[in-house]
């Protein structure tokens, strides 16, 4: 074993930096590439590789590095095992892996960021200055968490006796658990803005289950549970939303609408809200998870691709840039302008689409008939050893999968609740970042793809 930085290292630690330190070479001098995804995230690993095993079924196998992913993040996270983390469910070291030891020695790994687009030369700007050029370029770099648009939320979550805490992000998701746990009695708020967020069920998702906690612990009646959310109701799809307020009156949650978070005193314990008619009122509390503002992140809002919103402006079917001359662009998941919520569910119906229009535009000039219908899902848990999954499409129209087995969906089930905890992270790990899930028809390759 070798001693690297004072630690002494693994020989299988050590084997994967020699393959990535090779890797990595093997790109300095590269500046040409047949397709650059731009993000290592869930809709950037799952189409990199789905590119290339639509091309290698084809019979049109692509050259060993003709794919490649920029990203310069150190790590990969599954997101939504966050919520699981805040629940007390899982340590959340479970969801996060080296990205290099994710990519295929098959596809190319950049670890940069990308600054600027030039799409009229089919060419990238790295933030090192590096030009890259492509052949077809896809967009999968995820969405912008505006923690600073809050006044005094990063002091409090950096606090550890704030009672503030957030699972939308690594580095405090474990933090929801522990305030969740300590709390014995007071008012616990739970918060969700207006606008686009990552799965949008999810700030409810862990008030859920710390109510579920405090009933388990004796503690219900000591402790006030409140929702506040920016959005008009429970959620954006009615059989559902109304589903969901009915569980809340039953348990007694009470919630204000169209009331976003704008500051968090944590000397007074105090969260200032902002209502409709543009007045606020503020509010007590001795807990408080923040589900912050998100938006476009600003190298793609300011660039030529973006749409007036700052999304990269996507045929909502074809998932290819609405700009004829940018014909060559195609965008996935939370950084595309596609009406539907941004989960990794989304992404698993998106992908197959994406790469077979990819294929085609290359293959003839043409996109497919592969068309995406707005799948997306969202598994709500409503408590321990329950969920509610909902499921729809454009249009807001629940397109449910399991109804005909377990019955409306709409109902919390015990089935549902483990294909959240165990059985998607499995899935996610070992087969959809590898390109081998393909939406609600789980493993088995859409007809349009084969």
């Amino acid at each position: 074993m070798q001693v690297v930085r004072g630690r002494i290292a693994h020989p299988l630690t050590r084997k994967l930096e020699l393959l990535s330190h090779v890797r990595y070479a093997s790109t300095e001098t590269k500046d040409k590439f047949k397709v650059v995804v731009i993000g290592g995230g869930s809709g950037g690993l799952t189409i990199a590789n789905q590119i290339y095993d639509r091309f290698k079924v084809a019979g049109k196998p692509l050259n060993e590095g003709d794919v490649v992913v920029i990203d310069a993040a150190e790590h990969h996270y599954y997101q939504p095992g966050w919520t699981l983390v805040g629940a007390g469910l899982r340590p959340k070291t479970d969801f996060r892996r080296p990205l290099a030891s994710l990519v295929p020695r098959h596809i190319s790994l950049i670890p940069e960021n990308v600054q600027s687009f030039s799409p009229t030369t089919s060419s990238i700007t790295t933030t090192s200055g590096r030009t890259l050029s492509y052949e077809s370029l896809v967009v999968a770099a995820g969405l912008k968490i505006n923690w600073g648009a809050i006044t005094g939320l990063s002091e409090a979550l950096a606090d550890s006796s704030s009672g503030v805490s957030s699972i939308y992000s690594y580095d405090t998701c474990d933090k929801v658990w522990k305030d969740v746990d300590a709390l014995r009695s007071g008012n616990a708020l739970f918060t969700q803005p207006a606008g686009v967020i990552k799965c949008a069920g999810a700030p409810q998702k862990i008030m859920w289950m710390a109510w579920d906690r405090y009933q388990r612990t004796e503690r219900g009646n000591n402790i006030k549970v409140d929702f506040y959310s920016g959005m008009p109701t429970m959620f954006s799809v009615k059989k559902y939303s109304d589903a969901l307020n009915a569980l809340r009156i039953e348990r007694g949650i009470g919630a204000e609408f169209q009331h976003n978070l704008v500051a968090v005193d944590t000397q007074n314990r105090r969260a200032t809200f902002k209502k409709a008619d543009g007045s606020t009122m503020e509010r007590d509390f001795t807990l408080l998870h923040v589900t912050p503002p998100m938006g476009p992140l600003d190298f793609i809002k300011n660039s030529p691709i973006a749409d007036a919103a700052g999304w990269v402006e996507v045929d909502q079917a074809t998932l290819r840039h609405a700009k004829p001359e940018f014909g060559n662009i195609f965008a996935i998941g939370d950084c595309s302008s596609l009406p539907t919520s941004k989960t990794a569910a989304a992404i698993t119906s998106q992908a197959p689409v994406l790469a077979e229009n990819l294929f085609s535009v290359v293959d003839t000039g043409n996109t497919s008939s592969a068309k995406y219908d707005g799948y997306t899902s969202c598994p709500l848990l409503t408590g321990y050893g329950q969920l509610m999954l909902a499921e729809f499409k454009y249009g807001l129209e629940p397109k449910e999968s399991f109804a005909d087995y377990f019955g409306d969906q709409s109902t919390p089930r015990r089935a549902f609740y483990h294909l959240k905890k165990d059985l998607f992270p499995w899935v996610y790990w070992n087969h959809m970042i590898k390109g081998k899930w393909f939406g609600p028809s789980g493993p088995f390759r859409p007809k349009f793809a084969q």
